[in-house]
């Protein structure tokens, strides 16, 4: 069974924002509302592996979303250095067992919990029969990718609310489950395909939620993020 975890701490709010003082003060404006934060591309080359290292030293929990991909070599040497950072959870594309046996050497006996993206929330069937994936739905990728990043030794994984319950059916109750693309009632989509609501998603079977935009992006973050928790806290 899956350990009691406050609503607060299933939330990670994605600073998918372009630079360290627009991160800073979203930071700010949420208070001990939020308890851990989303690290991702944008933000990392913008001074943002630093200003991580610094919301961990402040007690937060960070998550690293560098979605490693490459060959094993490097992936083990990054996953290495990641770990020596200190930070709380890192991506890794879910693809193969080469690339997921890498992160995990790499991780060592450190406390870095690994996530294996299985397929983009932006992506649809017909995006994967473009890059060659013919055959199989996203729903189906996801779960193949799923039980590879378990036998592998990994944490969790990255997937949409859609499909949070056939992964949980398929990886048992002591996995992580990290959904992003959630949204609230009547919100904009974005460039997002697989959306779901938070207390659905987490009723699926979903252990944390990512949020970015339907938080950051509004008038009111903290009351936003308070919002999400309550649909959290209600699932």
């Amino acid at each position: 069974m899956r350990a009691a975890v406050e609503a607060r701490d299933r939330l990670f709010v994605a600073l998918d924002v372009a630079d360290v003082n627009r991160a800073r003060r979203l930071v700010e404006d949420l208070g001990d509302s939020v308890t851990a934060y989303k690290i991702g591309l944008e933000l990392l080359f913008g001074g943002g592996l630093e200003f991580a290292q610094g919301l961990k030293a402040a007690g937060r929990s960070v998550f690293l979303d560098m979605k490693l991909l490459d060959i094993a070599n490097t992936v083990e040497k990054a996953a290495a250095n990641i770990a020596a950072l200190g930070l709380d959870y890192l991506t890794v594309h879910a693809t193969d067992r080469q690339t997921l046996d890498a992160a995990v050497k790499g991780r060592g006996a450190s406390k870095l919990k690994l996530l294996g993206v299985t397929v983009l929330t932006s992506l649809t069937d017909a995006d994967l029969r473009e890059q060659g994936i013919a055959g199989m739905a996203p729903a189906g990728l996801v779960v193949h990718r799923a039980r590879l990043a378990r036998e592998a030794g990994f944490d969790g994984v990255i997937a949409s609310g859609q499909e949070a319950a056939i992964v949980r059916a398929a990886v048992g109750e002591d996995f992580l489950i990290v959904t992003p693309g959630i949204r609230l009632p009547g919100g904009d989509v974005g460039d997002q395909a697989r959306v779901m609501t938070p207390e659905a998603a987490i009723g699926a079977g979903a252990s944390h939620l990512v949020v970015g935009r339907p938080i950051t992006a509004a008038a009111d973050p903290r009351a936003a993020a308070t919002e999400i928790l309550r649909r959290i806290a209600g699932a």
